[in-house]
């Protein structure tokens, strides 16, 4: 019997950098007014993250990509309104310019000090922010049906997402730094792959039981059914600087996930490749982001990212229109014209050094811009409530 329809919702969580405007540096120890203001503007929509120079946010549930536009915007504007009250600012970028995670400071969280006690030195490295996206999926065997083949695409959207070129100052030649050091805790990379939900359920026990971790949701794979909600969680993506940018990726992963269940209905599935291909495709995305393409393994050659897009943009138009989120895929060429943030950074900083500025100043440039590039043009109008988030 085919599975039931899903309800395909959408629920976009991302992760800001607080930053002092007198030195653009990090705001290591923000007082704890602000982060109380934030919740009196969002409720429960706002949450602390491990390092206290973070916050994250999260949508409410959306039926569509307009409710996540209108959600997504409040809350850019509205933190970065509240920041800016208590003297700081916010931005949308996976790794500070030349922040040191050396300086950063911990939030006093039961779950944040089991995380600094067990990892160590890896977690404190951890000054790197992320964009998750959760897609509504209610039957569990169909979330697990679903992780297992979305993976092809992942390395796609991680190209469309890329904002952290830089790591304590340097230019790392990646555009995703953050992927290297997120990968360096355990229970991370691509998922493993389940036949069902009980067997998924039956291996994250085994390591629950043991004492390990409490729940699933100390699983950071790339994409993972989330443990509080019934859906389909994507981790893998930069946290993109410009909100269009980000909306173009949770429509794009929405409607993969739509095609690929309209697959199941004629009885097809795409074709499961083995992790060692997959890994490359998400290896050259975190290297290069747009600018050396992928490989298609159908064809079993690289492919050049437009043409990629392209080809994926024509496979789900028909899921874009279903969901309402064609303005949004749109978006997607864009994007491949105009490039990431990383590339928006890196000719910042470059063009900065050629015109003779100093490293530190170059660097400053590029937060600037971060910091501009973060807040949306117009705030939408506020929601009724604070409903919780997906």
């Amino acid at each position: 019997m085919p599975f039931a329809e899903p309800s395909f919702t959408i629920g976009i969580e991302e992760e800001y950098l607080l930053i002092d405007p007198a030195t653009r540096d990090l705001a290591a120890d923000p007082p704890a007014e602000l982060f109380t203001a934030c919740e009196a503007e969002v409720g429960s929509l706002v949450r602390p993250e491990f390092l206290r120079s973070q916050l994250e946010v999260g949508t409410s549930v959306c039926a569509d990509m307009g409710a996540a536009r209108r959600d997504l915007g409040l809350l850019r504007s509205r933190i970065g309104r509240v920041a800016a009250d208590h003297g700081y600012a916010i931005i949308a970028a996976s790794t500070h310019p030349f922040a040191q995670w050396m300086d950063q400071k911990h939030t006093d969280k039961p779950r944040y000090h089991v995380l600094a006690r067990d990892m160590q030195a890896v977690a404190s490295r951890l000054l790197i922010c992320g964009m998750h996206v959760h897609v509504g999926i209610e039957d569990r065997d169909l979330r697990i049906d679903l992780m297992n083949q979305v993976c092809y695409f992942l390395p796609h959207l991680l190209a469309m997402s890329t904002s952290s070129p830089f790591w304590r100052g340097r230019d790392t030649g990646l555009k995703s730094y953050r992927l290297s050091v997120f990968d360096e805790l355990p229970r991370t990379g691509l998922p493993e792959r389940f036949d069902s939900w009980a067997e998924y359920e039956r291996h994250w026990r085994a390591l629950v039981d043991a004492g390990l971790f409490e729940d699933p949701s100390m699983l950071w794979w790339d994409v993972r059914p989330a443990h509080k909600f019934p859906t389909l969680e994507m981790r893998i993506t930069d946290i993109c600087t410009d909100m269009d940018d980000a909306l173009c990726i949770a429509a794009l992963y929405v409607c993969v996930l739509r095609m690929l269940y309209r697959l199941s209905l004629r009885n097809l599935r795409w074709r499961i490749y083995a992790d060692m291909l997959i890994n490359e495709n998400r290896w050259r995305a975190q290297r290069y982001g747009l600018d050396q393409g992928l490989v298609d393994f159908g064809r079993g050659k690289l492919v050049p990212s437009a043409e990629l897009m392209d080809e994926l943009l024509d496979m789900i138009k028909e899921d874009g229109e279903a969901l309402g989120c064609t303005r949004e895929l749109d978006h997607a060429r864009t994007i491949v014209t105009r490039g990431t943030s990383a590339h928006r950074q890196l000719a910042i900083h470059n063009h900065a050094v050629e015109a003779g500025a100093e490293p530190r100043e170059a660097l400053i440039a590029v937060v600037d811009f971060l910091i501009d590039a973060t807040m949306p043009n117009i705030e939408p109008a506020p929601r009724p409530d604070h409903a919780d988030s997906a």
